[in-house]
């Protein structure tokens, strides 16, 4: 690859994990009508709108709120029509109009080295499993807080009654009763979501971000997003770190269909232990007992220091090959 003259002299200096010098073609800055930045946070707000407001409400109108004799089936099928309506088709309008039609780069269709998707997939591993100790870690601290003070008492009772609201809803739509069901529930909270969430996140908003801001707040400021559309007061601060771990992948390896596959695979293991656990016991991540908490936290930084030394690895897998790249 051709190197700009106006590049040449930073060569020799060391990339870091998200830097923004020297770039190549894979992460070039794109024209735009509309400033990134602005157009991100309309896509955010529209999309917010069409899918949890609009999306509820024709949910509403069609089932009403007794979700348990509804048909899960149609049921399934309008969430998964729902996302690639209101979250991928205007993913990829705004992508167009934004960018000038230029689609394929804003959302980083680019084919995706099977070698670097199993280097990210390996480390879901390791990330899942610390991240289920930080919900244990973080739940005790919270009931700590909220048997200690009276706001957060009111504040844990209001997050408990979302998340049983969430958890039920969630129950209803993983409950299968033959192998089509099965595949159909795969299909929908695994295959659809891995698609259309990562168009729009890692697609259009993170690519918008990286043109005006720092790739690492790109990618956080997406993260953060990410969850916050996920509505679970609990696990918040997981999703974040998933989306997180997602937008770096797709960084360095410039390929959308590396954060399809994490994303997949990590809600088609939540659906494999749901089947196989139910649940309530999945879901469940209390811990009472202060020897419990102590397991948890030493597994939580056991597992946390292990992964930080696995991303180490891959940072300086994706530095030779870029440096090898720009020679």
């Amino acid at each position: 690859m051709d190197i700009p003259p106006e590049n040449k002299d930073n060569n020799s200096e060391q990339i870091s994990i998200v830097d923004s010098s020297n770039k190549d073609d894979s992460n070039e800055l794109l024209e735009y009508t509309t400033h990134p930045i602005k157009a991100a946070f309309v896509a955010l707000i529209v999309i917010f709108l069409l899918y949890q407001i609009g999306g509820g409400l024709l949910t509403f109108l069609i089932f009403g709120l007794d979700f348990a004799h509804a048909d899960m089936n149609a049921l399934r099928l309008l969430t998964a029509g729902g996302q690639i309506l209101l979250i991928l088709a205007p993913a990829l309008i705004f992508s167009y109009l934004v960018y000038n039609g230029k689609v394929s780069k804003v959302i980083r269709i680019n084919a995706l080295d099977l070698r670097e998707a199993g280097m990210f997939l390996l480390g879901m591993i390791p990330l899942i499993i610390l991240l289920q100790n930080f919900l244990y870690v973080q739940n005790y601290l919270i009931q700590k807080l909220a048997d200690s003070n009276t706001f957060f008492m009111y504040l844990k009772k209001s997050l408990d009654q979302v998340d049983k609201l969430l958890s039920e809803s969630y129950g209803d739509l993983m409950k299968a009763n033959n192998f089509f069901e099965v595949i159909l529930i795969v299909f929908v909270t695994s295959f659809i979501p891995a698609i259309c969430e990562e168009v729009f996140f890692r697609g259009f908003v993170q690519k918008s971000f990286e043109q005006k801001l720092k790739p690492l707040i790109a990618i956080f400021l997406t993260a953060m997003f990410f969850g916050i559309y996920h509505f679970n007061p609990y696990g918040l601060i997981a999703l974040v770190a998933l989306g997180v771990y997602f937008g770096y992948a797709v960084y360095q390896t410039d390929s959308i269909f590396v954060s399809m596959i994490l994303h997949f695979f990590n809600n088609f293991l939540a659906v494999v232990l749901v089947l196989i656990f139910g649940n309530e016991e999945l879901l469940n991540s209390n811990v009472t007992d202060e020897k419990g908490i102590i397991m948890q936290v030493v597994s939580f930084i056991s597992l946390l220091v292990f992964f930080v030394f696995y991303l180490i690895l891959i940072n300086r897998y994706f530095n030779k090959k870029k440096s090898v790249r720009l020679t």
